[in-house]
């Protein structure tokens, strides 16, 4: 695979009006095609072999960017982290954030610790939120909450996608931990935006009760 037969590939399936649309919600400095995200992974998948080729690609297109991370992602563990700090160095958006989860961490919880303490000292909002997905992606269980409050704690949520993903971890501390969640809360920990859109968020689940929910309201900060 070269570089310019990958831009064919894509070229032959972007879609002009999808393009349109996704740049609309995806606010990225790279160029985009419109390509569906099933069939980034497909290509993706068919190309993880090529990892080495494909990272030296240029990254001038979103969806390229993407193909990395996807074959990245797809690593066994330690070639994963051989990779994962360039490969966070290229998001700026919150679409390759997401979607940069690599299944191998399941397995190497205590490991990739460190590199997360990496990532996070880095900063930068996307370096930040990845902490953070991740986070919320594998170490939401009990176990580990003490770890997560800490982050929680350190975070400066005054980036835009930094309070939205803090907002998000908070949410799901509560909806699987509720009564911790809750301790989290009334600590005082968030900033009034981010405290308020995490109990928004978590509301929001089925998977709480109506109770709650209503308790959960009562600690808005006004």
């Amino acid at each position: 695979m070269t570089y310019s037969n990958l831009l064919k590939i894509l070229n032959d399936y972007k879609e002009d009006a999808f393009a349109n649309f996704q740049r609309k919600l995806i606010f990225t400095k790279a160029k985009i095609l419109g390509v569906r995200t099933p069939v980034m992974r497909k290509i993706a998948k068919e190309n993880e072999w090529n990892v080495e080729e494909l990272l030296a690609f240029s990254d001038e297109y979103f969806e390229v960017i993407f193909i990395k991370l996807a074959v990245v992602s797809s690593l066994p563990y330690e070639e994963f982290v051989r990779c994962v700090e360039k490969c966070v160095s290229l998001i700026d958006n919150w679409a390759c954030c997401d979607c940069f989860k690599a299944k191998c961490i399941e397995k190497h919880k205590e490991e990739f610790l460190p590199v997360l303490i990496r990532l996070f000292k880095n900063g930068g909002e996307f370096s930040v939120r990845f902490v953070l997905v991740t986070l919320l992606t594998f170490y939401v269980e009990e176990k580990y909450l003490p770890f997560v409050r800490e982050y929680i704690a350190q975070t400066n949520p005054s980036a835009y996608y930094v309070h939205m993903a803090l907002a998000w971890l908070t949410a799901e501390i509560l909806v699987k931990y509720y009564d911790y969640g809750v301790s989290l809360l009334k600590e005082n920990l968030l900033t009034k935006r981010t405290h308020n859109k995490a109990i928004q968020k978590a509301t929001e689940s089925f998977r709480l009760t109506k109770q709650q929910k209503e308790y959960l309201r009562s600690l808005k900060i006004k």
